[in-house]
């Protein structure tokens, strides 16, 4: 048998929880934000939405589509409550749940599964008792790996349950139109659009992979694999409850790769530092990254020895948010090192054929270590930041 995943996500996550505390929105249209000229809407319920609000809509934009639309200013306090049941619900059945945001989840059921007599049974099980334990209705994707269990979440909204197994992609995923494609930001859908890629199954078409290479690069391969099927079944937490985090709410939003890099720059130092000081090395990095309208991506990779440096550390945190970006400005970044272990009680395991790097950013990164402070950098940085 291979793995079992289910892809939980909330639906409509904060305009539910306004409906939960004022039942006398409910069957009206409704959205979180204000009035103010500048403000997006942050989510809509589904009776918004069928009248074309949408998320990230400006609110001037929402209300001429739809005049009776009530705004609701959010109460991000009272959501992450919510989640934190959600969440806590969740870990009754297994630990081995990979967040990935604050209203939807990945969750191994490999095992679990096995105790129930029909396999959806385990999936009604868990949406029923959300509802149950919170107020809120979640859709569940039941797939062999990550990304065709996120998709088939998606299908099915509100209140859904779908299962997409491998043999089913031709007839359930390719048809579907290339924008409701996880993975592929907002600003690509058009130029593919223009290659002729109207669906999911012409994106994984080998006939248009050289073409939407050029255009993707070295991201276009992975979501192509993705698109016929091929894609992690691996889900990344912490086996252990110790972690380590260091985070950073910003005056200004950053809306560059280059800007995400710099504070991920001095965020991975003072986590390096941190975790020397308490002596204290971890096997799991976790980035979460917080727009202006408070939505939240989180995203782990895991790392293949137990670590506490700052050159490791950074080069992985650079990776995540490289394959995560979307410029759509953010104001919130954290990092977080998991599975931690008492240094003194690890045996590092040594590659004979491999000699320590000393370049001159690992002799830059050990000056700054040692003087609590980020002081010493290279000419050729200083001249990109003069140049900008």
């Amino acid at each position: 048998m291979g793995r079992v995943l289910f892809h939980i996500d909330i639906n409509a996550f904060f305009a539910s929880a306004e409906e939960l505390r004022h039942p006398e929105y409910k069957d009206k249209p409704l959205a979180i934000g204000s009035n103010h000229k500048r403000s997006v809407i942050s989510t809509a319920n589904y009776v918004a939405r069928e009248k074309g609000v949408q998320s990230a809509m400006p609110v001037y934009m929402a209300l001429e589509k739809c005049p009776d639309l009530i705004l609701v200013p959010g109460d991000y306090n009272y959501y992450r409550m919510l989640s934190n049941k959600f969440f806590s619900y969740l870990k009754r059945y297994t630990h081995q749940i990979e967040p990935a945001s604050i209203d939807e989840c990945y969750m191994d059921v490999t095992e679990i599964i096995k105790q129930y007599k029909r396999p959806l049974d385990l999936a009604y099980q868990i949406q029923h008792g959300i509802y149950v334990e919170t107020g809120l209705n979640v859709s569940i994707g039941v797939a062999p790996n990550r990304f065709l269990a996120k998709m088939a979440s998606d299908m099915r909204k509100p209140a859904g349950i779908t299962i997409l197994r491998i043999a089913e992609i031709p007839s359930k995923l390719w048809p579907l139109k290339i924008e409701n494609m996880h993975g592929i930001g907002k600003k690509t859908i058009p130029e593919l659009k223009k290659l002729g890629i109207e669906t999911i199954g012409d994106f994984a078409n080998p006939d248009n992979e050289e073409k939407i290479l050029r255009l993707m690069k070295n991201s276009g391969y992975a979501l192509i694999q993705k698109a016929r099927g091929h894609s992690s079944s691996q889900l990344h937490y912490s086996s252990t409850q110790k972690s380590c985090s260091v985070s950073k709410t910003y005056t200004t939003n950053f809306y560059s790769l280059n800007e995400a890099f710099d504070k991920a720059r001095d965020l991975s130092n003072e986590l390096s530092r941190r975790l020397k000081q308490d002596n204290q090395k971890g096997l799991l990095i976790s980035v979460s990254l917080r727009d202006s309208n408070f939505h939240t991506i989180v995203r782990s990779c895991p790392l293949t020895t137990y670590t506490n440096q700052y050159q490791t550390i950074y080069d992985t945190v650079q990776s995540i948010i490289e394959n995560n970006f979307e410029p759509i400005g953010y104001r919130f970044m954290a990092i977080t090192m998991g599975s931690l272990q008492n240094a003194d009680k690890i045996i590092d395991q040594v590659n004979l054929f491999e000699a320590p790097v000393q370049n001159s950013q690992t002799i830059i990164n050990q000056l700054n270590e040692s003087f609590h402070s980020n002081v010493f950098f290279k000419a050729s940085d200083l001249l990109k930041k003069e140049s900008k």
